[in-house]
């Protein structure tokens, strides 16, 4: 009895799926893109999803209709193709993958069940389940929060996810247990398919890289390649259109690529994880979902597609960047670089009291300074304001967020941040990719992003899903050459009035009709802002330690530069005293490392003395 309703079931689901493929035809074709809009001119339903998802991320997610991103990739996915999408950050891409899983795993709302295990069951053959790989701790919550929304209908799909910095052993524990969709980061995945026992995948269907050029530019690029290789979804060169279940797998497999940008990295990735793959965005114009799924059958294409495909997948393409976005870059002396970021920041939310910023640094160290420093800083135009009613210098919250902090410190930094309607995120790049931070106004490069791709991924956090945002690059004067190698790729920006904004401060006991300087290191603001910054840094034994450790960690990182930016960001066209200078520092460079490193030999043959320097280790491994 239980065989024939199996059996029957069995039937249902297939049938299902041909009238999804016939019908994916006709949805794609109903959408009518517009290359000037963010949404397209159609429903979710059109596309082949069930009205109760459709429902789903109207009330949870906000959506009406379907971005362009996702009525390009949702009937390509539902239809069980390989996939490369290429699209702009802020363009829904999370939800072009997760709805499509949704409304495959709909199909047992009465068969799964927490006891059949991560990837395998004892109950239904049919049972299809999901890996999302992403780069990141914080876009790995992001996804997984997204997902908890989605699922509020749909109590038997089971969300999970594994990441670094978690406990293993609650991991393990979740894992046993049984999980529909999996999130992971690349390192914490191999580590459970190396020594999880109870990770089983035999019923794995789809495996999706979400940011998958920046999970390449992490360093996962050799953990990938071992995490096919287990999957059994590695391609080898002789694969051919007759291999298209993985061994390991009982199922037909799915892989799907979602990045910003491309490189030789993500080609490479494409080649060894897709089969005859449809393209979506790779020609720098919007493609109509009709022409991307005229084949549908994978057995209809053959090795022929296979040689044509390496030659599908440009090397060098105009990046996907939102067109309402408002891009511009600021020409600032190397000396002056940390008054005009202030003075910046602080006619931002003059002008708006209720935006968020977000500024990214090189290094971890530069970020804590500058937390710091914002933190407290004071700062009157007038000498004789009493000290007790001088004003901080921003009135807003300040956070920050690199990967030196502590794992809660990070997650707790994200969540406040998305949470609060005014704030400044000082940041690394670990914020560069995929972080969709609500209402993020104004993107600021303070050090430059170097890889012109890391450029796209830093604006991104802002101008999502059709709302106006502006982006500001610092570049010093021997820098301004980094605006060709933007401009290789399609991106132009236009010049900030910095002046104009300066002439909008007033200083106690100066003229507004006199003649302002129209050398912005010599600007009487500037010049009044510097020096109340190296005055309150000498004042701040701490405060001046910190600023050291930044100034030696940027001259490390500027002079990390590779390839054909190492012409461009060259630290022997810098002057090493105004770098000391853009960190608030009186001393000249050299000083400022001898004095640096003798406090560090002091500190070492002082614990060497108290036999402190073995305690200290000690506790380092516990």
């Amino acid at each position: 009895m239980g065989m024939k309703k199996s059996e029957k079931d069995s039937k249902k689901v297939m049938e299902n799926k041909k009238n999804e493929k016939k019908d994916v035809g006709s949805a794609a074709s109903n959408a009518t893109i517009e290359n000037d809009s963010v949404f397209a001119s159609c429903s979710f339903s059109s596309l082949g999803l069930r009205p109760s998802l459709c429902d789903e991320l109207r009330e949870k997610l906000g959506f009406e209709v379907p971005t362009l991103v996702q009525a390009q990739a949702i009937p390509v996915i539902l239809a069980g193709r390989h996939a490369l999408i290429n699209a702009a950050t802020g363009t829904g891409k999370t939800v072009a993958y997760l709805a499509p899983l949704i409304h495959h795993l709909q199909n047992y709302d009465t068969c799964i069940q927490r006891s059949d295990g991560t990837f395998v069951t004892d109950l239904i053959d049919l049972l299809e389940i999901a890996l999302v790989l992403v780069p990141t701790r914080e876009l790995c919550l992001q996804v997984y929060e997204i997902l908890q929304k989605l699922l509020h209908r749909f109590h038997w799909i089971v969300p999970g996810y594994v990441m670094g910095g978690e406990n293993r052993s609650k991991e393990k524990a979740r894992l046993r247990k049984g999980i529909s969709i999996l999130i992971a980061t690349p390192g914490r995945l191999l580590d459970h398919l190396k020594n999880t026992s109870s990770f089983l995948y035999t019923k794995l269907r789809w495996i999706i890289f979400d940011e998958a050029d920046r999970i390449l530019e992490l360093g996962f690029g050799q953990d990938i390649q071992e995490i096919l290789h287990l999957l059994g979804s590695r391609k080898a060169a002789n694969d051919n259109k007759e291999s298209t279940v993985p061994r390991n797998s009982e199922f037909q497999r799915q892989n799907l690529l979602f990045s910003a940008t491309l490189n030789e990295k993500v080609n490479h990735l494409a080649k060894i994880s897709l089969h005859n793959p449809v393209m979506i965005g790779l020609e720098g114009k919007t493609r109509k979902p009709v022409s991307t799924i005229e084949s549908i059958d994978p057995s209809e294409s053959d090795e022929e597609d296979e040689v044509k495909y390496s030659s599908k997948i440009p090397t060098i393409v105009d990046y996907k960047i939102p067109t309402q976005l408002i891009q511009r870059y600021v020409r600032v002396p190397c000396g002056s670089r940390l008054a005009v970021l202030l003075s910046i920041l602080k006619h931002l939310f003059e002008r708006d009291t209720s935006q968020k910023v977000v500024v990214f640094f090189s290094t971890c160290d530069a970020v804590d300074f500058h937390h710091s420093l914002l933190s407290e800083f004071h700062f009157s135009t007038d000498p004789q304001t009493k000290e007790r009613v001088i004003q901080m210098f921003l009135g807003c919250q300040t956070f920050r967020l690199h990967g030196n902090m502590e794992h809660e410190d990070r997650r707790s930094t994200f969540q406040a941040f998305k949470t609060e309607k005014s704030a400044l995120l000082l940041s690394t790049d670990v914020s560069a990719r995929g972080l969709d931070f609500p209402k993020v106004r104004c993107i600021i490069q303070y050090d430059s992003p170097g890889e012109a791709t890391e450029y796209v991924h830093r604006v991104g956090r802002t101008a999502r899903l059709g709302e106006r945002g502006e982006s500001l690059l610092f570049l010093q004067p021997v820098e301004i050459d980094y605006l060709q190698d933007l401009e290789k790729h399609g991106v132009s920006l236009a010049e900030y009035p910095l002046l104009k904004v300066l002439d909008n401060f007033t200083l106690h006991g100066h003229n507004k009709q006199v003649k302002k300087s129209i050398f912005i290191d010599l600007h009487p603001w500037v010049l009044c802002l510097q020096k109340a910054l190296e005055s309150f840094i000498i004042s701040k034994p701490k405060m001046d330690e910190l600023a050291r450790k930044g100034f030696c960690s940027w001259v490390r990182a500027y002079t990390a530069h590779r390839g054909e930016l190492k012409r461009i960001f060259m630290i022997k066209k810098l002057h090493l005293g105004h770098v000391a200078k853009s960190f608030a520092l009186k001393q000249q460079p050299s000083l400022v490392g001898q004095s640096f490193q003798k406090q560090n030999k002091k500190r070492k043959r002082f614990e060497k003395k108290n036999g402190l320097s073995k305690k200290r280790k000690v506790a380092r491994v516990t």
